[in-house]
Order: C-alpha cells, then structure tokens, then sequence
C-alpha cells in the first residue's frame, strides 16, 4: 500500500467552525504520486476525478495539490481575487513566456493587459480579416488535387503568418514563419514532460531530447529578439500592437525594459498560433470524419458569400460555421489542463485551501462530461443552436476562460477560424486517409498523432 492509497477518500466528520479537507481522489504511484496518471494517461486520469468529487486532492511527486472538477467551482475560482496565474503550469511556461500578459499577475497584468487590448478592437479584427483570407487563400491554392497534407503543419504556418502579419507587421514572413512552426513543436512537447515530472537536474543533463529542447527555445527566443530589433532600427510607427509594446510604460511611468517587450511577443505569438492551429486542425479533422457537417458548412459559406472572398461582415451570417468551431473546442479543446495558485489562505467550494497551494482544472473533463453534455462524445455542432441551449450546461464551455483572465484576443480568434474555414472549404474537401490518426498526442495542448489528410477538389 502507498502512502497516497492510505488517505482516507471520504471527508471526515467535521465540527463546527473547523476546516474541511477535500477528498483524496486515491491511486497514485510512490513518490510520484498522480503524476505518474498524468503521463501514462492522463486524458482519462482528468475525465475520471469528478468522480471523488466536485474538489478533490491528487498528490504531484511530493506535493499535494487541488483539482476543482465542477464548472461552477472553476467559475468562482477563475474570478476570485483569492487566485493568481501560478502553479505548474505556469511555472514551466515561465520557461517559454517569461513574464508577459499570460503568466503575469496583479497590477503588472492589468497594464500588460491594458496595452495590448485596443489591438484587439472589433474594428482593428476588421481591418485584419482581409490578411486572414489573402493568408488562408494562399494555403488552400499550395494544395494540389490529390495531395496528403499535413493540416497540422498547414495551419499552423497559415496562423503564424497572420499573427505576425497583422499585429505585428512582421518582414521576412516565409522563413520566420518556418523557423516558428519547427521550435514551437519541440518545445511544447518538452514542456509537457517538464510541468507533470518536476524533476529539474535531470532535465540538464546532455541528452538529445534535452539538446533539442534547448536548441528551439534559444531558436525562439532568438527569433523574436530579431523581430524586435528590425521595427527598432527601422524608425517606422505603424500604430500596430509592436509599436504599442515599444511605447508602453510601467507603473512608474518609465518605459518598458526590453525583456518586457520580449516576453510580450512571445506571449502573442504563442497563442496566435499553437491555440489557433490546434483548434483549426481538429476542426478539419472533425469535418473530415463528419462529411454531413462538412456539407453543411459548405453550403452555408456559399450561401452567405455567393462564390466571393469571405469578409469579416459575412462572419455574422455564418452561424453553422460558428457552431461548428464551438462544437470543435468542446470535444476537442487546444488547451486541456490549466493551473492557478492560492495567494492566500482561502475557501473553495466549503474546503479550505491554504496559501501557495497549486490549484488544477481540466477544460478537456469539464466540456465532455455527460453530467454537462447530453451525448457528450459526439460531435453535434447543433446543440449550439438558442433553441437547445437548455440541453447543456453553459458553464461548463469556457474555452476563452472568463474573469479578468479572459483571453483579449478571442474576437480576433474566432474571427480568423472562421475565414480560414470558409474560405477553404468552397475549393476543397478533406477526406481521412489511412494514415490518419485522431488520437490526440499529449503536450501543453492538445492536438492530433496524426492530422494527415487528402484534399479533393469540389
């Protein structure tokens, strides 16, 4: 029996005013305690904790922390001020996004995030949605009939080169964009490994996968460093988000040291591409495995546009389109285990939880479980509809996150899945192929083994 087997998983009686201990969600390995569940399974360890309940404690290597299970519990914890961006999660990004909008915390994340937030405007997406087409345009015509694309690799590329050409207005687009798509995969891959196994000298040793990891994250970082320098040298104010980065000032009024400014970058680009990507590959592996839906949306998109480049005000009209990118990020969601920190001694739920503990919450467990979702496995892009709203649990979908956490860019997000779906759906449809492989290959995100698939003309 293992110390972890030992605890008790049923709360024990408690007296009036004295603090209740959430459940033990039992199993565990020794000394690695869950951890080992979060590498050798995961998805299922995650999708299974509801089950010891809405708040339970799992053991990581020698530390205990708290996973919140139920949707309304993640609610209140994503908005107490009681809860900061910490937690092992975050401490391994740390690694990649240093101290930008997305891992920093109290007044620095307010003005981080006060900075960036007009670039993001419903009229500055606008402006931006041509670049969207003109980019997934430009994918879609590479193709020939025929052809097994890698749609990971493709969207990717396609979501790094709107992000740097439309926030950023970034030269030198084609091989930067290559260099990204390369040393963001090994990087993200390492980082799983280093956030569920929190064994630091190890991952210094000269091994290759630990060379690999270092050589794209210096690549990286290297990369953005030169982006920065350009606009620097170049002396031109294009009034985009870099320029608002460059120009930004702290709390004492001083401007923003350079590393600030980095971290920034990376930060945007990070999530312009590796979520966006994600979310856009299992969406057009899900059409290719639901022809019906994709017949659907093609129907739809010819409809609203007539045969014309999607435009941003044809977005409002392309209501299946949505629904199907809602559908994709349930079943499929990019990001699917995130993490907080207690700054204080607090309560969550009727359980204490004491200060510097690491809180977790899966969006994965969350968005496919049947107590949330009726036929909660399968792809049903319909139960979106205002007329089935009272079919599922709303709070329970939170892709973007809610609170003052709430990521600034999911308008631009949104928008940009959507044109890229409608403008590459009139022209071809993508079929599986014997290669393909849906099961979803685990890192920070989530994305598929194997996201081969054959475009066919219309």
């Amino acid at each position: 029996m293992t110390v972890e087997s030992a605890e008790s998983s049923v709360p024990a009686v408690v007296e009036p005013g004295e603090r209740r201990t959430p459940p033990y969600a039992g199993g565990g390995a020794p000394l690695l305690g869950h951890a080992w569940n979060l590498v050798r399974d995961p998805l299922a360890f995650v999708a299974g904790l509801r089950g010891h309940g809405d708040l339970v404690r799992i053991r990581l290597g020698p530390k205990t922390a708290y996973a919140v299970c139920d949707p309304d519990l993640v609610a209140a914890l994503l908005k107490s001020p009681d809860y900061m961006v910490g937690g092992p999660l975050w401490d391994t990004l740390g690694v990649l996004l240093g101290k930008g909008v997305a891992t920093s915390n109290g007044p620095m994340h307010r003005r981080q995030r006060r900075t960036i937030q007009p670039a993001f405007r419903t009229d500055r997406i606008a402006d931006h949605a041509t670049v969207m087409e003109e980019e997934a345009r430009a994918m879609a015509a590479r193709w020939k009939p025929g052809d097994t694309v890698d749609i990971g690799a493709e969207v990717f590329r396609t979501a790094v080169r709107i992000v740097a050409r439309s926030v950023l207005h970034v030269d030198s687009v084609d091989e930067r964009a290559d260099r990204l798509s390369s040393s963001l995969h090994t990087v993200f891959s390492g980082l799983y490994r280093r956030m569920v196994l929190s064994v630091g000298p190890f991952y210094r040793l000269p091994l290759p996968a630990n060379r690999r990891f270092e050589r794209a994250l210096a690549d990286l970082h290297r990369l953005v460093d030169e982006i920065i320098a350009e606009r620097r040298a170049s002396g031109v104010n294009p009034g985009d988000l870099l320029a608002a980065l460059l120009g930004a000032e702290d709390e004492n009024g001083e401007t923003v040291g350079e590393q600030e400014v980095h971290d920034q970058v990376v930060s945007l680009v990070v999530a312009g591409a590796e979520n966006v990507a994600a979310t856009l590959t299992w969406t057009f592996q899900l059409l290719a495995e639901h022809p019906e839906q994709e017949s659907r949306l093609h129907d739809e998109v010819e409809s609203v546009t007539d045969g014309r480049p999607v435009a941003f005000a044809d977005l409002k009209g392309l209501t299946h389109t949505r629904n199907v990118i809602t559908e994709a990020m349930r079943i499929r969601p990019a990001v699917w285990i995130l993490t907080r920190q207690a700054a204080v001694d607090t309560e969550l739920g009727g359980y204490h939880i004491p200060a510097g503990a690491d809180i977790v919450y899966s969006p994965y467990a969350m968005q496919r479980d049947p107590r949330s979702f009726r036929d909660h496995l399968e792809f049903d892009p319909d139960r979106w509809l205002p007329e089935r709203a009272s079919e599922s649990r709303q709070s329970a979908m939170m892709p973007f996150s809610v609170g003052n956490r709430k990521c600034p860019g999911d308008h631009f997000s949104m928008a940009e899945l959507a044109i890229i779906l409608a403008t590459v759906t009139p022209r071809w449809r993508l079929v599986p192929v014997a290669e393909t492989d849906s099961t979803a290959r685990i890192g920070i995100t989530l994305q598929p083994k194997r996201a081969l698939l054959r475009v066919e003309p219309r």
